[in-house]
């Protein structure tokens, strides 16, 4: 079985290449060189720093000593979901794993992505250390609202340099309507700004498990009592987020006892989270 994952795993690749380039998150994709892998499957170790601050000095005695402390806290991955998937038997491994991964490819952007995106920014509003509601009708509202919430960050001291900006087409149309030079300015200060579709731009999200009735698709839905965001700004810094794609089984026709046809097994697990010091640096603003 080994050596039939093996043929496919070059596809992975290509999989991750759509990830990056569908994704509205992937921009906060942390460095996965600063985690390590936990003892168990479904968990990762990430270095925390915490230092004392200033003291007096003292002429005779000099300097106060201070503690720099720095542990690794165990997270675990808290999105954890799989599909399997059956290809007709082609003629070679080689055209299977073609017809794989377009299948695959497929599902990234239509289906596994958008699910990614809605979870991680229902979580990182979930976790957000300012909460603003409100109606933006304009588009000096949107440019006010962006003020406001840059001022808050500031006085929160966050850094500036790394802001990324997520907001709903309508609302950055209608800003960039506004005065040119009013807009490039408000605008103009984030590192990044993303188009987010309002079908997976939720405070709140139910994922489905594919298996209950009226579930069966899959998939996730706005929760009830969820709200749509109409802006969400995220410093990097202070988000957690490691994805992994990963197809760990490919079972040959002549071993699927149902029909003669591949099966693949196709799994999508990752972590999305805020560092609890960190929180400023999450702003979110959605409807009331």
């Amino acid at each position: 079985m080994a050596n039939q994952i093996a043929k496919f795993k070059k596809y992975v690749a290509l999989l991750d290449e759509v990830y990056q380039n569908e994704s509205k998150t992937a921009v906060l994709e942390s460095d996965a060189t600063l985690a390590q892998a936990g003892a168990n499957a479904n968990e990762i170790v990430i270095p925390k720093l915490d230092m004392d601050g200033l003291g007096d000095y003292d002429r005779n005695s000099g300097y106060v000593n201070g503690n720099v402390t720095l542990t690794n806290e165990t997270v675990q991955f808290n999105y954890d979901r799989g599909r399997k998937f059956s290809v007709d038997n082609m003629d070679n491994e080689e055209t299977a794993g073609l017809a794989f991964g377009k299948l695959a490819s497929e599902f990234i952007r239509t289906k596994v992505t958008p699910e990614q995106d809605a979870f991680r920014f229902a979580k990182y509003a979930e976790l957000a250390g300012t909460k603003v509601s409100g109606t933006l009708s304009a588009g000096t509202d949107v440019l006010a609202a962006l003020q406001a919430a840059t001022a808050a960050m500031d006085n929160d001291e966050v850094p500036s340099e790394n802001r990324h900006l997520f907001i709903t087409p309508a609302l950055l149309i209608a800003a960039q309507n506004v005065d040119t030079n009013k807009s490039r300015d408000i605008l103009g200060a984030f590192a990044s700004i993303t188009k987010v579709p309002q079908a997976r731009f939720y405070t709140a999200i139910a994922l489905k498990n594919g298996k209950s009735s009226g579930e069966e698709d899959g998939g996730f839905e706005k929760a009830e009592g969820g709200k749509d965001i109409n802006f969400l700004i995220a410093e990097k810094s202070a988000v957690m987020q490691y994805t992994k794609h990963k197809v760990n089984k490919a079972i040959p026709p002549e071993d699927n006892p149902d029909a003669d046809a591949w099966i693949f097994n196709f799994r999508a697990y990752g972590l999305s989270d805020v560092y609890e010091n960190k929180t400023a640096g999450i702003y979110l603003h959605h409807k009331a």
